[in-house]
């Protein structure tokens, strides 16, 4: 009975990879295997996951062979459990994200190393290939081949999958170069409060740029006579809106310049980028950009994006909440020396090795070891800042972190208006925490966490954060419906698996 399921399961996954077209060895590279796996599974020949019967109806954009009912995602976590070992950081997924989107300013071939298997990187996919984008996993699934069309579909955008992601909003930038008139779905992403698009907008209209927003769409326009005269001063120092005003400025025939600029962690991968494709951008790393444009770029080029700081702070925070001593490897340390810095008042033991330099040539990176400590809440307040300040994204770990310590502690997360609210979820597992309005957040600790059952916060650190929470806890807890975690991080709970945690990945049927 059993291999008479997996029979008919095979021939279903079978027929939907020859319905789009697909041969084994691609379905392999879009699923991370082999193709003889693929040929082994459409026999029926190989026991069959249900996680992985989902990931290739993901692939293959079949509800047959996702079954339409496997559910949401949830993680069992057996908490209580010291992390040992060493852990590699991954990719980084806002660099990942701006570098899709920069790929339609070329012409050519685009790959991308060590690409991060991430939802928001599925859903982009999923926009680029609706768009007439070749879009390929190569090297045994591990990099990302990128071919545009000679012309792009807008109107087959995959409309589901663009409002999924807030990242949508950077095709803005280079599809003004591509087409005079254009429509997008509005940007969605995690629910952290009102965040306006008028900062893209104010820097987008000096290259001709119009948009409407109508009946959930952007209506955008370009008109051809409009260059920017004078430098660009954004009224946001924001990343997408910086990586946006980029794009713009990468193929408009002359040199603009971007004031008031981020220089955070993807901004520069995007800036090292835009050197590959013959982009020359002067003042990497400051608040002043100066871009000279391309006007027509058709090269084919091959560029590594740099680590992840965000994920590096999640996985030193993991190590802290459980009292572990964890190796952290590739660290980007530019991004995190002020993180560190403060850990270090608060008395975290931990060393680091020399630098060395990440693939794109440019980043620098170091592993780090953290050891179990004996904290204090700091005297100053967690706040976010532009870089270099802390960072707005590694905001919520300190939520974590102060209340493995002694004292208490204020985190003031000015930018977003909900995100210190879902800090509070911390409470349903042993947490104190005291919600001063909804930027400000008192922690006091030390805690001593206990297990709980509780759905996931819908903004992605907060979430992460219950779940380094839930690992420090004794007792099984369960955390439900963890898609906004599948948005950021590659295989979390396999890697966290990999250096001592008990992580169980279930789904409702």
């Amino acid at each position: 009975m059993a291999d008479d399921y997996l029979v008919r399961i095979g021939k279903l996954i079978r027929d939907a990879r020859q319905h789009r077209g697909w041969t084994q060895s691609q379905l392999a590279e879009a699923l991370g295997t082999s193709q003889s796996a693929v040929n082994r599974i459409e026999r029926g020949n190989q026991n069959i996951s249900l996680e992985m019967i989902a990931r290739i109806g993901e692939a293959l954009d079949s509800e047959i062979v996702s079954l339409g009912y496997a559910g949401p995602m949830h993680l069992r976590v057996v908490g209580g459990r010291r992390l040992s070992g060493a852990i590699d950081v991954k990719t980084s997924k806002n660099a990942c994200v701006a570098l899709l989107c920069a790929s339609l300013l070329n012409k050519g071939r685009t790959v991308l190393r060590r690409v991060a298997r991430i939802e928001e990187v599925y859903r982009l996919l999923e926009v680029l290939s609706s768009i007439g984008v070749r879009t390929r996993w190569i090297n045994d699934g591990v990099d990302l081949e990128l071919v545009p069309p000679a012309e792009l579909d807008m109107n087959a955008i995959d409309a589901e999958a663009a409002v999924r992601t807030r990242s949508i909003i950077m095709f803005l930038g280079p599809l003004l170069h591509r087409m005079d008139s254009f429509r997008l779905p509005y940007a969605g992403g995690c629910d952290l409060g009102t965040r306006t698009i008028e900062p893209h907008m104010i820097a987008l209209r000096r290259f001709g740029l119009d948009v409407a927003a109508t009946e959930g769409q952007y209506h955008a326009r370009v008109d051809r006579e409009v260059r920017p005269d004078r430098p660009i001063v954004l009224t946001e120092r924001g990343d997408t809106v910086t990586e946006n005003a980029l794009l713009a400025a990468a193929r408009h025939d002359g040199v603009t310049v971007i004031r008031n600029a981020s220089s955070n962690y993807m901004v520069q991968d995007l800036c090292f980028f835009l050197e590959t494709l013959g982009v020359e951008v002067e003042g990497v790393g400051t608040t002043t950009l100066t871009v000279h444009g391309v006007p027509h770029i058709d090269v084919d080029v091959d560029y590594s994006p740099s680590e992840d700081p965000v994920e590096a702070m999640s996985l030193l925070a993991a190590a802290v909440v459980t009292e572990s001593e964890l190796t952290v490897r590739r660290v980007p340390i530019e991004f995190l020396e002020i993180e560190l810095a403060v850990l270090e008042e608060m008395g975290l033991d931990h060393d680091r090795t020399p630098e060395y330099v990440a693939d794109n040539g440019r980043t620098r990176l170091v592993d780090l070891t953290v050891r179990p400590s004996k904290l204090e809440a700091p005297i100053d307040k967690i706040h976010p800042m532009p870089f270099p300040g802390l960072n707005i994204d590694n905001v919520p770990f300190f939520a974590a972190i102060a209340a493995v310590a002694q004292g208490q502690t204020l985190i003031h997360d000015w930018v977003y208006d909900n995100r210190a609210i879902y800090l509070t979820d911390l409470n349903r597992l042993g947490g104190r925490l005291q919600l001063l309005d909804p930027h400000r957040v008192l922690v006091e600790g030390p805690t001593r966490w206990r297990a709980a059952e509780m759905m996931c916060p819908p903004a992605l650190r907060p979430a992460v954060v219950v779940l380094l929470a839930m690992m420090a806890a004794d007792g099984t807890s369960v955390l439900r419906n963890v898609y906004v975690i599948n948005r950021g991080y590659e295989d979390l709970a396999e890697r966290l698996n990999s250096v001592g945690a008990q992580i169980e990945i279930f789904r409702d049927i």
